[in-house]
């Protein structure tokens, strides 16, 4: 980071003074900095209108290098020369055929192309369009073979957060069901039909009078699974469009599910890796209704 350092003269809120104080960028930009990198006294600080007053510093870490090219459609939090796990963001496609969509992989392409490394982006494991949290993308074709012919054996945990309506009774168990590939959907049947078993476990983590805050582990990676298990329970995932309510009033504008925890053991290196990001604010507002 380069940090640069200002002293206040006047009164006056925050924001105002940084966009003084930098003529050259635009408002966006300016309000990017604010949200992660701008300190008041040496304490971060946020707020668009905390007001300042003389004699305050207010110090700015401006990303340089490698930093200032990473992309604004996930997080990057881990990068070696072989793996990279990233936080995606919801509404961004995990893989598309269509190289004109965009997605985590052609994000992640053009961030290594601007850094100079001879190398491409290769899925791993997906997440839904909507569902946010971590991922695991390799950089290499062997890489990707590694960790596709051992798996279960690499990834030693990876879990889920869901917010779902209601309350769940019991709190915690188990659900397997057998999942076919429907004409607009993924179908569940609770007996063996020759489909793909799915099984997921779940324990209720807190309660509100509406909803459930649902922590998730799978034993398959069915497609839609936890979605899907959700809604067999007659508890389906918050503004699900597929396998929730059609009327959901909930007062959030997002599919309530994140991938919060992913942990593996690296192909290469042998080290053991464990990631977790926060639960998304959304999801415990949503907990206080």
């Amino acid at each position: 980071m380069n940090k640069t350092e200002y002293t206040v003269r006047q009164a006056q809120e925050l924001l105002p003074f940084l966009l003084a104080q930098m003529p050259d960028s635009s408002r966006s930009r300016v309000k990017e900095l604010l949200a992660h990198n701008v300190y008041v006294d040496g304490r971060r600080t946020s707020q668009f209108n905390f007001p300042l007053q003389p004699g305050m510093r207010v110090s700015i870490d401006r990303p340089r290098g490698r930093d200032r090219l990473r992309p604004r459609e996930l997080d990057i939090v881990f990068e070696d020369q072989h793996l990279l796990v990233v936080n995606k963001h919801e509404g961004l496609l995990s893989y598309s055929r269509h190289p004109a969509d965009k997605t985590v992989i052609t994000v992640l392409n053009q961030y290594l192309e601007a850094t100079h490394q001879r190398c491409h982006a290769h899925v791993v494991h997906r997440l839904d369009r909507d569902t946010s949290g971590l991922m695991l993308v390799s950089k290499s074709k062997e890489v990707s073979r590694k960790l596709e012919e051992d798996w279960k054996g690499l990834v030693f945990d990876r879990r889920y957060v869901a917010v779902a309506w209601g309350r769940l009774d019991p709190p915690r168990g188990e659900v397997r069901s057998w999942f076919t590939d429907g004409e607009y959907c993924v179908l569940s049947s609770p007996v063996d039909n020759g489909g793909k078993l799915a099984v997921t476990h779940y324990e209720v983590r807190q309660t509100s009078r509406r909803y459930s805050l649902v922590e998730l582990k799978l034993d398959t990676g069915r497609r839609n699974q936890i979605r899907v298990h959700l809604r067999d329970l007659q508890h389906p995932v918050v503004h699900d469009p597929m396998y929730g309510y059609k009327d959901d009033l909930s007062p959030v504008n997002r599919l309530c599910l994140h991938a919060f925890r992913l942990c593996f053991t690296h192909p290469v290196t042998g080290r053991r890796h464990r990631f977790e990001t926060p639960i998304p604010s959304q999801f415990l507002k949503l907990m206080e209704l």
